[in-house]
């Protein structure tokens, strides 16, 4: 699938809460530079202060992460004239809007994922989940990993994982709730004493018995 959102078009917008946006698709080698360097600033304003004194080496590395070609990308778009449309919206609920109408909307967040093998376990991997603050706590980041979660299922994965900064605690707790365990080969799983010397624990949520078996369980 060239743009895997198309396979759920459900998904191709979000209104809750006050906030309406569009959802769009994009590759990591196919970036244009404005949304490229969105990208890059919302990630350092969320995550320097998580990542403390390591950010500056971190970064380098994120920003060669964040170009690859297998780099697979969700981007969140809010249209230039939200409050029009939700009131549009409410006097005509016939009204369809697709994720391909607002190209020129700004940006507000983005999911950064990939595809790769895990203990020999095909996983959709998400490297970044990054919103800016007015849409956060808003139940955009549950319709975000709900829809990475239809992706993996869709393409046969068998589970969805991602790493986690131990001090970003609104995050643990939010992955928590949305049923997400430690893998088994996370740091602090492997060695107590490993696990108190690194700052990140791997998270994820496998879909079928064996990549439970595998991730989850360590079997």
């Amino acid at each position: 699938m060239k743009d895997h959102l198309a396979q759920f078009p459900d998904f191709h917008k979000y209104q809750s809460n006050g906030l309406l946006v569009y959802l769009e698709y994009g590759y990591g080698n196919q970036l244009p530079l404005p949304t490229r360097k969105y990208i890059q600033n919302l990630l350092k304003v969320n995550m320097e202060g998580q990542y403390g004194p390591e950010w500056p080496s971190e970064e380098k590395v994120k920003r060669r992460e964040m170009v690859a070609p297998e780099a697979r990308y969700i981007f969140v778009r809010q249209s230039s004239n939200a409050i029009t449309t939700q009131n549009i919206m409410k006097q005509d609920s016939r009204l369809e809007f697709t994720h391909e109408a607002c190209n020129e909307d700004r940006l507000i967040g983005f999911v950064h994922y990939r595809f790769v093998l895990e203990e020999d376990v095909p996983v959709v991997y998400v490297y970044e989940l990054q919103m800016e603050s007015s849409a956060q706590g808003k139940g955009l980041g549950k319709f975000l990993m709900e829809l990475v979660e239809l992706i993996a299922c869709k393409s046969q994965m068998g589970a969805v994982m991602l790493t986690v900064q131990k001090a970003n605690n609104l995050a643990m707790a939010f992955y928590k709730k949305l049923r997400y365990v430690i893998y088994s080969t996370s740091p602090s799983q492997v060695d107590p004493l490993i696990g108190l010397e690194k700052n990140y624990e791997i998270l994820c949520k496998a879909f079928e018995s064996e990549a439970k078996s595998i991730l989850e369980e360590g079997n």
